[in-house]
């Protein structure tokens, strides 16, 4: 299970936000070796601050092992054929590392693996991020003889559109009756600089049919809209920003609104933090009445959701049928990256 992370304990963030800022599939920086470190420790303090705000730490790693052992049983039965099942997390930025997780792999004796990426849409910056690391862990024998296969985009998937959905319901019965269908609903997700937009990279088109396939669902009840947060730094990013969304809705008398997190699978920072503490905040100042949807959390609908996709996977795999899906081996047209084409063709063949 692939996914960016966070640092469990507030001590842990300095060394998170310097794996962070030192990932160039991420937020690529001239001279990235020499500027991540120095970033990451005049980020620290602040970033240390919103932690301890939150609880202390990132709750995504409790949340990523629950919904992992969970889908790992109900797999069991869905795919007798290769159960048993175990769940392994391996975070990009955070413990426990790509590196950690390989090496029980192998003390485990693994042979046959399935990275699914937990970002349902997929980025070269996020979920190929993650990927490169495997494959370089891979390539490097350190994982033992696996055969891989990925699952690398689901966020159109029924169970996904299903759990989401029925979190905005949940969150627009706080509202009253009779203003209820006058409520906005803002779907945001994290941004991308548009360096990495404008090479191509598919995330953008994918978050949209997300969110697109959830209003279906919920037979477009409400009016809304699509923005993006957590932009760093001085580069232009996908906009429009949430916080500003929120201005702007405010300026135009509109007083309900609910916060719907669309790219993530758990709750960590950016909705404990960002959508919670900061924007909620912001659009109470505004006079706004606002409530934040659910993250998927331990959503029983959501775990089965995943148990349903690697279930499908792996009677494809199983079946002969490629070990990822079409999109994925197709690089972003403006890709210079020369290690995710070897990584594509590599799990393209199995992890070989």
């Amino acid at each position: 299970m692939l996914n960016m992370g966070g640092p469990t304990t507030v001590a842990e963030t300095k060394d998170f936000l310097t794996n962070l800022f030192s990932d160039g599939d991420l937020i690529p920086l001239p001279f990235q070796r020499i500027l991540a470190p120095i970033i990451a420790r005049r980020r620290t303090p602040q970033i240390e601050k919103q932690y301890e705000d939150i609880g202390g730490g990132s709750p995504i790693l409790r949340y990523t092992r629950l919904q992992g052992d969970a889908m790992a049983q109900l797999l069991d039965e869905l795919h007798p054929e290769t159960a048993p099942h175990k769940a392994y997390v391996a975070f990009r930025y955070a413990r426990p590392l790509t590196e950690q997780t390989a090496r029980e792999l192998k003390a485990d004796g693994v042979k046959r693996a399935v990275a699914f990426t937990q970002y349902p849409q997929y980025s070269c910056s996020t979920t190929g991020s993650s990927l490169n690391e495997l494959f370089r862990r891979g390539k490097t024998g350190e994982m033992g003889d696996i055969q891989w296969s990925v699952i690398d985009r689901w966020g159109t998937h029924p169970g996904f559109v299903e759990a989401v959905a029925q979190n905005v319901e949940v969150a627009l019965t706080k509202f009253p009756e009779a203003t209820r269908s006058e409520t906005v609903l803002l779907f945001s997700a994290h941004s991308l600089p548009m360096s990495v937009v404008n090479r191509g990279d598919p995330y953008i088109l994918e978050v949209s049919a997300s969110v697109a396939a959830v209003m279906e669902r919920l037979g477009h009840s409400n009016p809304y809209r699509l923005v993006w947060q957590s932009q760093v730094g001085p580069s232009a990013w996908m906009g429009m920003q949430t916080g500003e969304a929120i201005k702007g809705l405010a300026r135009l008398g509109k007083k309900q609104v609910v916060l719907i997190p669309i790219a993530f699978t758990s709750d960590h920072i950016e909705t404990l933090y960002e959508l919670d503490l900061e924007y909620v905040k912001e659009a109470r100042e505004l006079g706004m009445e606002v409530h934040r949807a659910d993250s998927l959390n331990d959503s029983p609908v959501f775990i089965r959701a995943l148990a349903d996709i690697t279930a499908q996977h792996l009677r494809d795999s199983g079946a002969g049928k490629v070990a990822t899906s079409a999109q994925m081996l197709l690089r972003c047209p403006g890709c210079k990256n020369a290690t995710c084409g070897h990584q594509k063709s590599w799990f393209a063949h199995g992890g070989r």
